[in-house]
């Protein structure tokens, strides 16, 4: 049974014939689900009505009313109900056609057990994923407004407890933190919980800008102060007044630059490039730098008394490792932004490509994570986000099984998935072999195949190809 849900999961049978029918209530209690069962499509129509399911499963063939009727009638009334169709090889067309009218999966008859469970567990997590994610977006929707952070894990609470508690004050603050990980946005969010509020946010990105440009960017010129000061022209602090100045990588700074920054923060007056009228100013700092600049201050890059200028509050940011929980909502987050950008109708993100997202170790931390999201909008032509629109850095080098192992915490369908693969290598790709060490019927393997193969073509291609050539040998 899933373990995703602490609810029980309630399952209706629908089916004919009494001897399977029972069986199959019997069975699924046994694996912890509670089970009720319906002779006709009309009784089941009446439990449903009673007390709606998660999960139907129904036969496709019974007198009165067929299971695609009856599919029809409950997903109208209740579209959340997941549907499994059972049917005769005979009838296997039947299946497909209540399949394109919404079934999520089909069984033939007679029913293998082993292949039951696995079919119900895959569709119970991909129903719980989807409503993860439909909690993530309206979270993100929720929380997006009010400081623009998004995440709710414990360390992203924790940053943003420490925004609201010293928004209030004039201090500067240093964020800190490696590279990709949120630094400006969190110095917007200072700004906006701030009494600066009404008045600008002002960013200066100063690793982008030479010494010369930087200190007129800072402090503005007076006409004439260099070859093509044709005007007199304020600088960011001017803008800033009476808002928020962040400064960006702060710990690229020239020395010469940082003995003025120095002033302004000591004394609230600057002056010009080439004047000499100081100039008062009432601007919040907030630094950002991903680099270590007390080892910048013993070294003599950087200066000891404007580092703790800078560093009278101190906001580290975590990196995307330390907030994995924040993954699926950063990654919804996202795509809601790019598929909007990209006029696309994507809706959601696949369990397996939640999956390898959550594995991969992110480097790049947030910022990463934002451009494997648009990688995969640009690639995706459908509803759903699946692995083989992620960057291949994500999965690893030519998306080999190895590299998303299983581990604890794995889904079901993973640990299938991964299990058929690696039984279908080891036999060049027989499916009767692979069938016969697993214990399953050779329809079982062919049909994961088939869904494989729409998953990750290239690691289905490759173990048909090695078939091929054990074949010719």
């Amino acid at each position: 049974m899933s373990k995703r849900s602490s609810k029980r999961v309630q399952i209706l049978v629908v089916d004919d014939e009494s001897s399977a029918r029972s069986g199959l209530v019997e069975l699924l209690r046994e694996e912890g689900y509670e089970v009720r069962g319906a002779a006709d499509a009309f009784k089941a129509l009446g439990m449903v009505e009673a007390g709606v399911p998660d999960l139907l499963i129904t036969d496709v063939h019974m007198p009165g009313m067929d299971g695609t009727s009856l599919m029809a009638k409950v997903q109208e009334a209740h579209p959340e109900v997941g549907v499994i169709v059972m049917t005769a090889y005979s009838t296997v067309e039947r299946a497909v056609a209540a399949m394109q009218q919404g079934a999520d999966d089909y069984l033939t008859k007679p029913i293998r057990f082993d292949e039951l469970l696995l079919v119900v567990d895959r569709l119970l997590a991909h129903r719980e994923t989807a409503r993860e994610l439909e909690e993530y977006r309206r979270a993100s929707d929720a929380k997006s407004p009010a400081l623009g952070w998004v995440g709710q894990s414990k360390a992203s609470r924790n940053v943003l407890d420490l925004i609201r508690q010293v928004a209030d004050s004039p201090a500067s603050v240093l964020l800190t933190g490696e590279s990709g990980t949120g630094k400006e946005l969190a110095a917007r969010a200072l700004h906006d919980a701030s009494p600066r509020r009404t008045g600008p946010f002002v960013p200066v990105h100063c690793a982008a800008l030479a010494e010369g440009v930087l200190e007129s960017e800072l402090f503005g010129h007076e006409k004439g102060a260099f070859t093509g000061a044709d005007s007199t022209r304020d600088g960011r602090f001017a803008r800033a007044n009476g808002g928020t100045l962040f400064l960006d990588e702060v710990g690229e700074i020239p020395l010469s630059v940082q003995v003025k920054l120095l002033r302004v923060l000591q004394e609230r007056t600057y002056e010009r490039v080439g004047g000499d009228r100081a100039i008062e100013v009432d601007v919040r700092v907030v630094a950002a730098t991903h680099r270590d600049l007390l080892a910048d201050v013993k070294e003599g890059r950087f200066r000891e008394d404007l580092f703790y200028r800078l560093n009278v509050i101190n906001v580290r940011l975590p990196t995307l490792r330390e907030r994995a929980d924040d993954i699926p909502l950063l990654a919804m987050h996202f795509l809601a932004q790019h598929a909007s950008r990209a006029r696309k109708q994507i809706r959601s993100i696949s369990e397996r490509s939640l999956d390898a997202l959550r594995a991969y170790d992110w480097p790049g931390n947030v910022r990463q994570l934002e451009n494997c999201i648009e990688h995969a909008v640009a690639l995706c032509n459908d509803f759903e986000v699946d692995v083989r629109h992620l960057p291949r850095e994500v999965l690893g080098s030519g998306r080999a099984l190895d590299e998303l192992p299983i581990v604890p915490g794995s889904s079901m369908a993973e640990v299938e998935r991964y299990v058929i693969l690696k039984t279908l290598e080891s036999v060049g790709g027989s499916t009767s072999k692979a069938a016969k060490i697993l214990g399953v019927s050779p329809r079982t393997i062919q049909y994961r195949m088939n869904q494989y193969r729409d998953e990750d073509p290239e690691q289905v291609a490759l173990i048909l190809a090695r078939k091929k050539t054990r074949k010719r040998v």
